[in-house]
């Protein structure tokens, strides 16, 4: 073995990666998800939805958001931001009216950003997948408001 180990900011040894984790997830396995995020906008396009699955499209929306920042996807931010916008006002709407649905005028946005998740979940190394959502789980139990930047 090698004396040059690749260092940690904090001076320890990184694990190598396994092959497992250097390729893209497992074609079945990017399938239920991807399969998930399209019922559950199906849902909500329709009027069916409800928290888990708002849940369910705004975890796509930042998993895609922070695949993107590691070199998976070009969209715009602004195309982003509108899912984001969407998923809050969906979710006012539905504590106001008890109504989960998603309107009709911007589901081609969702399905535009579903398209790109669903490219990044075939195409994305399993451990740039993982590390996306290790920034989630950072972001969700912070205190920003959005992950989402849109720089002038």
């Amino acid at each position: 073995m090698s004396s040059m180990q690749s260092r940690s900011r904090g001076g320890q040894a990184r694990k190598p990666l396994t092959k497992t984790l250097l390729l893209p997830m497992d074609r079945s396995s990017a399938n239920k998800r991807s399969l998930s995020c399209h019922l559950a906008l199906a849902a909500c396009r329709d009027g069916h939805g409800n928290s888990h699955l708002i849940n369910e499209l705004m975890h796509a929306v930042y998993l895609s958001w922070y695949l993107q920042r590691a070199g998976y996807g070009n969209l715009p931010p602004e195309q982003f931001k509108i899912a984001e916008y969407v998923v809050e006002n969906t979710l006012a709407h539905a504590h106001e009216t008890g109504q989960w649905r998603i309107a009709s005028d911007v589901i081609s946005d969702f399905e535009t950003l579903l398209s790109l998740y669903d490219a990044q979940l075939a195409s994305a190394r399993l451990h740039e997948v993982l590390e996306a959502e290790r920034q989630l789980r950072c972001f969700l139990t912070g205190k920003s408001d959005s992950p989402i930047s849109i720089s002038p």
